[in-house]
């Protein structure tokens, strides 16, 4: 099981950016079962908040509801995350405090990978990070 950071989703409706496609390609794996995935509702209502900035309110709700369906179950933050995340805050200097909190998630559930385009999550030891680029992709496909 991964989990997906608020930039996957962006990217894969967004813009033309280098990591749109492998971003469309990684949420088609998802959506045809060949990779298991998941996120949060904090990750969701961020996509949605970035997502209404540039499109129409009723565009980004619904694409929301898309990735909450399509990444169903989605993890559940606790208290603890946030204690831990806060934590991690304090002593990682790349890593923002939304990004800390759901990196202290992703370790106490023993998720296999965090999938962003933020290189923060690099710093931190108790997960694995992989970068939704064409090498991150394949890495992802053979997991």
């Amino acid at each position: 099981m991964i989990l997906l950071d608020t930039t996957v989703l962006v990217y894969a409706k967004g813009q033309d950016h280098a990591l749109r496609e492998p971003c469309r390609e990684l949420i088609q794996a998802i959506a045809e079962r060949r990779i298991e995935a998941t996120t949060t509702v904090e990750v969701v209502q961020e996509f949605v908040h970035v997502r209404a900035r540039h499109r129409d309110r009723s565009d980004a709700a619904a694409l929301g509801r898309d990735y909450a369906e399509l990444l169903s179950p989605l993890l559940n933050v606790t208290a603890q995350d946030l204690t831990n995340g806060l934590a991690l805050f304090e002593r990682t200097q790349d890593l923002g405090a939304f990004d800390a909190v759901l990196a202290a998630s992703v370790a106490r559930n023993g998720i296999s990978a965090v999938v962003s385009a933020d290189r923060g999550f690099a710093r931190v030891p108790e997960i694995s990070h992989v970068v939704p680029d064409r090498d991150g992709l394949s890495t992802l496909l053979t997991m």
